[in-house]
């Protein structure tokens, strides 16, 4: 069932649809189990998994010790017995200790074995900045994985896509990297009850508009909407795209808005320098919607640097709604 067919609706946060998604997993097939850093008694380090060690049990609800490499291993052997697992990285900074099993065995397995097998593992990662965490707990390091062959990689933006997305990710063959932004975990909006699956690989369209096209992935999707509307008021359309998936990109919807727009912003958390945004924008300078550009395109990322620790300097180097609408006027207006 589509998410937009579901009428019976709820005010969830982010962590909530997260944690029902586990949950409805859980109850549904015994083959599902979670794994993780404190994601037992203590419940995750941002309460994501809560209680759901004491309806299932330390055997389907398990604590990992602290190696990355080590968890991530088991994970993947898992799912190579055909047990669903969900693995959580504690930090997406810590994944890099788990890249090993990650990028040389999940993502490469199914096709070194001629389709014998398939990995259907679901890896789980709190990224991004935002909550003081500095350098080593706060990156975005989607871009890694999703430079991957064999690897699907999501950034839900919403609550409901948050559980959506996880849902369709059990129901894959293949590894499943779910990016959740830090920031998004308290953040309430309309979850649709029971199961349903957010298609993988199709993008939304949160705000329709014929100016210019802003192509957002995670928080980054609600600092474009809020500058659409401080734009609107300007008398400039905004159409706002979330990715939602980055491996597979959502080409079609992408390549029609600037076809509508002739303007495209990208703008994503991760350093700019070969992130998302640069792969959106040379899929349109390779394709005939080039054609219909009126200005260059803009790519608005992290900067050139660690995440500092000083709350201002945070901020400072990810893009933030100011930055969106200096790069909207400049391009509608022709300074771009």
């Amino acid at each position: 069932m589509n998410a937009q067919t579901e009428t019976n609706s709820r005010e969830l946060t982010y962590s909530e649809a997260i944690r029902e998604a586990m949950d409805i997993a859980l109850g549904n097939d015994e083959r599902v189990i979670l794994m993780g850093e404190d994601i037992g008694v203590y419940g995750g380090a941002f309460g994501v998994t809560g209680d759901l060690v004491e309806k299932y049990g330390t055997d389907r609800v398990m604590d990992t010790p602290i190696s990355e490499l080590g968890g991530a291993g088991v994970a993947v052997g898992a799912a190579l017995t055909g047990l669903r697992p969900i693995f959580e990285f504690q930090f997406s900074d810590f994944a890099t200790l788990g890249m090993e099993q990650i990028v040389n065995q999940a993502a490469k397995l199914r096709f070194m074995l001629g389709g014998a097998v398939s990995v259907p593992v679901v890896m789980r990662f709190p990224a991004g900045s935002g909550t003081g965490a500095a350098a080593q707990h706060s990156q975005s390091l989607e871009a890694w994985t999703a430079h991957v062959p064999g690897l699907k990689v999501v950034q839900p933006s919403t609550p409901e896509d948050a559980k959506g997305l996880l849902l369709a990710a059990l129901e894959d063959p293949d590894p499943v990297m779910i990016y959740e932004h830090k920031l998004l975990y308290k953040m309430k909006g309309p979850v649709p009850a029971g199961h349903y699956t957010t298609p993988i690989g199709k993008a939304a369209i949160r705000r329709e508009g014929r100016d210019v096209s802003i192509v957002a992935t995670a928080i980054m999707v609600h600092k474009a909407l809020e500058a659409a509307e401080t734009l609107a008021r300007e008398g400039i359309d905004a159409e706002v795209i979330d990715l939602r998936t980055i491996r597979p990109i959502d080409r079609d919807t992408v390549l029609a808005s600037v076809r509508k727009t002739g303007r495209l912003i990208c703008v994503y958390e991760g350093v700019k320098t070969l992130g998302v945004g640069a792969e959106v924008s040379a899929m349109v300078a390779e394709s005939d919607a080039f054609d219909f550009l009126d200005a260059p395109i803009v790519r608005l990322g992290g900067a050139e640097c660690p995440i500092p620790y000083n709350p201002q300097l945070e901020k400072a180097v990810v893009p933030q709604v100011p930055d969106i609408l200096d790069a909207a006027r400049g391009l509608t207006k022709g300074r771009i």
